[in-house]
């Protein structure tokens, strides 16, 4: 068990790959938003890559140990100390009973995950223990954790000193410029052919007004192209809306001439065309993303992006631990 002491930035517990199979009832999968990193922190710890775990973005948290528990911290760096020392990211840690964990601001990356040996032992709802904040369910209470909270964990019987490969470990961003590979679709024939070259060669600001739901970017103005612009009236006003529809988890939603990438928490359908979609093995990019840095997207086909998802699993393995 250990105490909250402070509650860091929306510091929630996430599992992998989420509530998957709700989207239909108005459910996302929510889950960690860097999925690379959050698996390799239950590997070192010796959990299951899809164990409940604690997600910290820009600034962590502080946590008094009640019991002697085995931990790792992966992802961002956010100058983990153990009373005061410093500690390792990418490597499991003891940690004893009366100690204290704090987080602070991040030096590199966006978030950071702390696994614990044997989990974070919570109820699970329609089948997950990730916490989605805009309906209030999932983790604790729906919500993320708070001040004073005491948080029981499961079974420790980790082993310390554990490593990741170096080439397991994804590579954060050092120029504040992330390249994101999108796939076409699903409305991919609304844009001309200027509109996608804008798109691929433009550099697009992360908003400051992102979050979990959707990352809202700025940039040039994009071009349409005659199905857009002379279309029946049930597709709306404006050439960017189309008629309900679903959206994917990842879907580039264009809402008149801001592209937001729908996220973790995003809606499952809406009136906005999806001309590109982001595959699920580049979020750990978007996760590990700072507001006012930059993202150029880079297209790639639908093959490529099975590829990446293969590799990234392989990654996330066993095989990775040293």
């Amino acid at each position: 068990m250990f105490e909250v002491l402070k509650k860091g930035l929306e510091t929630s517990i996430q599992d992998y790959p989420g509530r998957v199979g709700y989207l239909n009832q108005g459910f996302p999968p929510s889950g960690p938003m860097d999925s690379w990193s959050f698996r390799l922190a239950n590997l070192l710890v010796g959990n299951d890559p899809n164990e409940g775990a604690l997600e910290c973005q820009f600034m962590g948290p502080s946590l008094k140990f009640e019991t002697e528990h085995v931990i790792a911290i992966c992802g961002a760096d956010m100058q983990p100390k153990i009373d005061g020392q410093s500690v390792p990211i990418w490597e499991s840690i003891l940690i004893k009973s009366g100690q204290t964990l704090e987080l602070n601001f991040c030096l590199s990356g966006a978030r950071s995950y702390i696994a614990f040996s044997g989990g974070i032992d919570i109820k699970t709802w329609m089948g997950s223990k990730s916490t989605f904040h805009k309906a209030g369910v999932g983790g604790i209470d729906g919500h993320a954790i708070q001040e004073g909270q005491k948080i029981t964990l499961g079974k420790s019987d980790g082993l310390v000193g554990k490593k990741i490969k170096s080439d397991a470990i994804p590579e954060m961003s050092k120029t504040g410029v992330w390249e994101i590979e999108v796939v076409r679709g699903p409305n991919d024939d609304w844009l001309d052919i200027e509109g996608y070259k804008t798109f691929l060669q433009a550099e697009w600001k992360l908003q400051a007004r992102s979050d979990r739901t959707g990352f809202r970017l700025d940039g040039p103005t994009l071009t349409f192209n005659e199905k857009a612009t002379n279309k029946s009236p049930e597709h709306g006003y404006e050439p960017s809306n189309i008629i309900d529809q679903g959206y994917p988890v990842g879907g580039i939603n264009l809402a008149g001439q801001t592209p937001i990438i729908l996220v973790n928490d995003g809606p499952s359908m809406g009136g906005f065309i999806v001309p590109y979609t982001v595959p699920s093995a580049s979020f750990w990019k978007l996760g590990q993303a700072k507001p006012s840095e930059k993202f150029k997207f880079k297209e790639i086909s639908v093959e490529e992006s099975q590829e990446m998802r293969s590799s990234q699993t392989m990654l996330c393995s066993r095989e990775s631990i040293i």
